[in-house]
């Protein structure tokens, strides 16, 4: 029995929804999703408590299964007296308190401002079928009506398919009434294009536009894209860009589906945006090796190329990506690049942010409940340290950055970003340079004589330096009689450790360093602990410690505790917050020195880590700077054990 019209104008037809409904019975009707479907959002959006009226309810169980759930003052409303009358009859036992009335939407019978909610799924899609002037106008009609019943403050939630017209439709009209507009796509509403017969071809999103009181004079206007159930809204500069975002994740959910259904589809490759900046975050590309022979764990593959290799023929060539892929022994492999100008804590958190997205990429016939590798070159995410970035009249933009190769030696390139995967020149960089013409930010709580701050001051001239110390009386002692003295690049705070660090950690633009130290005593002997405090090593505090931390950061602690039971504590509280944990005991001596990192990937071996000591002291020992040849730094690294 085929039950769509001839024409789109039917759906406008008082008769082809009366033909319709006796037609399909008693049978229910569900326009872009069921309840369980919706019910994440209709939740999100609608209080149980709250007058909700819904406008072209056909025979939907949506009205009944919210009922059920809690959500007893509903009005539906229909033009179809046929199918107002089988809704009446079906509930008027189990509902009594729901109502349903035949009314036409554009020429409601209820008071200004009755209702909290107007809910419409699929309604508004029916109706506007073109852009005849005969179809908009009575559009403006309906549209009229709902903010006419809707109190200020109420919400018009609309499940639409959001197809241009009708988007632009909808924002256009209620922007204009100064009313608050949000898109919101439905969770898991592009999963039902990866059915064998997909019941639409678009994802479904809704409206919430929310009634504002009109304010004179003003011409304020909020456009908002949720593209996640629990996501956070992202605010729009206008219904374009809004209309824009839209399109990007109709023609996302549609690339999705065609992936999911057939290989081998070419080169494709997209950009993944920040939903806190709009700015690209990833670059993904999708290579397909149909000659890989298929087996359980040979479906799929996540391959993230470390910071500043994207250029790599290898990695930034299609021919290259194949013979990766085929390398590879994967039937699909998805490629990641890391752009400059963002963030990445390392390996874990990049695939905790990339899990879902990417598994929307997965082709068909994958086993349920596999799990997908996440693949990289050394297993780490790499280094990218921008050193300059420019404009020039001639050749555009341009950037100056250092990138660590596979071999773990330093380059330094320039680039054009008119053609970012074009490296314009490179060069070699010696050890030394990475040390000390890096910028490095310090944080040193417990001042002392000054002298480990000095020494960093001297020895690392774009070094910048925070000094903490509770005791005025200190920073006289370290003036007086060790020589200190502050700069421009090294400031001392008289405060709290504990406070100064906490102020930081709450503020909005908070700074991060690239090395935190703690060398602070305790003034309680009964502890067990003599350094630090127990308060400093809480793990709270030890949380806001990491928050002011560079990714690539180190916070190193001078640990002093004689319980061993309290210090393996303290060593499971630090681990609990930074995985990586190296440890240095001094012969003899009660201290240890440990060296916490946030990324457990970072992890060197000791023979890296001698070869970077001795690359340290080269470029330690220069010209007019003392150096105390009893210190060796590569012999003092050969006690260095991880936790």
């Amino acid at each position: 029995m085929d039950l769509l019209p001839k024409s789109p104008k039917e759906f406008g037809s008082i008769d082809y929804w009366e033909k319709f409904f006796q037609q399909r019975g008693k049978k229910a009707f569900e326009w872009y999703g069921t309840y369980l479907e919706l019910c994440g959002l209709l939740h999100k959006y609608i209080k149980p408590r709250e007058k909700v009226l819904v406008i072209g309810c056909g025979n939907s169980e949506l009205s009944e299964q919210l009922y059920d759930v809690g959500y007893q003052d509903i009005v539906n409303i229909d033009i179809s007296e046929v199918v107002i009358k089988q809704m009446k009859e079906r509930n008027a036992s189990r509902r009594p308190q729901m109502s349903f009335l035949k009314m036409d939407m554009t020429q409601m019978e209820f008071p200004d401002a009755s209702f909290q909610v107007v809910l419409d799924k699929g309604t508004l899609d029916a109706v506007l079928t073109d852009e005849e002037e005969k179809t908009l106008q009575q559009v403006d009609r309906m549209l009229a009506e709902v903010g006419r019943v809707l109190q200020v403050g109420g919400r018009y939630l609309c499940i639409s398919l959001a197809q241009a017209h009708v988007l632009k439709k909808a924002v256009g009209h209620f922007s204009r009434e100064g009313w608050m507009v949000r898109v919101h796509q439905v969770a898991n509403s592009q999963d039902q294009l990866l059915e064998a017969e997909p019941r639409f071809s678009l994802p479904v999103f809704a409206f919430i536009m929310t009634k504002f009181r009109p304010v004179p004079g003003s011409a304020l206007q909020i456009f908002e894209l949720c593209a996640q159930e629990q996501g956070k809204p992202v605010r729009l500069e206008s219904a374009e860009r809004l209309a824009e975002a839209v399109r990007e994740r109709q023609q996302y959910v549609w690339l999705c589906s065609q992936l999911y259904r057939k290989a081998g589809l070419g080169n494709v490759s997209l950009d993944l945006c920040s939903g806190d900046t709009g700015e690209p975050r990833y670059t993904l590309h999708v290579v397909d090796s149909p000659t890989v022979k298929p087996s359980r764990d040979s479906h799929f593959a996540i391959f993230i190329i470390p910071q500043g290799r994207e250029t790599e023929w290898l990695f930034g060539m299609e021919e290259g990506r194949k013979q990766l892929a085929a390398s590879a022994g994967f039937r699909r492999l998805i490629t990641v690049a890391l752009h400059r100008g963002q963030q990445y804590e390392g390996m874990d958190s990049i695939q905790a942010e990339l899990s879902a997205r990417v598994m929307e990429l997965a082709p068909a016939g994958m086993p349920a409940q596999q799990q997908v590798p996440f693949l990289s070159v050394g297993g780490d995410i790499g280094v990218r340290t921008v050193q300059h970035q420019d404009c020039s009249p001639l050749s555009g933009d341009y950037v100056i950055e250092d990138v660590q190769g596979d071999d773990r030696h330093y380059f330094r390139r320039l680039i054009f970003l008119s053609n970012r995967n074009v490296v314009q020149s490179e060069a070699r960089l010696l050890k030394d340079v990475s040390h000390r013409e890096t910028p490095l930010g310090l944080l040193v709580v417990g001042l002392g004589g000054g002298s480990l701050p000095l020494f960093v001051h001297d020895h690392f001239p774009k070094s910048c330096i925070d000094a903490v110390e509770i005791d005025p009386s200190m920073l006289q002692v370290a003036t007086q009689w060790f020589g200190f003295s502050q700069s421009d690049r090294m400031k001392v705070h008289i405060a709290d450790g504990l406070d100064y660090i906490s102020s930081l950690a709450e503020e909005e633009a908070r700074p991060h360093y690239d090395v935190i130290m703690f060398d602070v005593d305790s003034k309680d002997p009964t502890l067990g602990m003599s350094c630090p405090p127990p308060a400093f090593v809480a793990q709270p505090f030890l949380q806001k410690v990491k928050s002011i931390l560079t990714p690539e950061g180190v916070f190193i602690l001078n640990l002093v505790c004689r319980d061993l039971g309290l210090k393996d504590s303290v060593l499971a509280g630090l681990k609990a917050v930074f995985p990586l944990l190296y440890v240095r005991r001094i012969e003899g001596e009660v201290n240890e020195i440990l060296f916490c990192q946030p990324h457990p990937e970072r992890k060197l071996a000791t023979p890296e880590l001698l070869e970077m000591a001795q690359a340290l002291e080269q470029t330690l020992r220069k010209p007019g700077k003392g150096w105390d040849d009893t210190y060796v730094l590569s012999d003092m690294l050969k006690t260095v054990k991880i936790v």
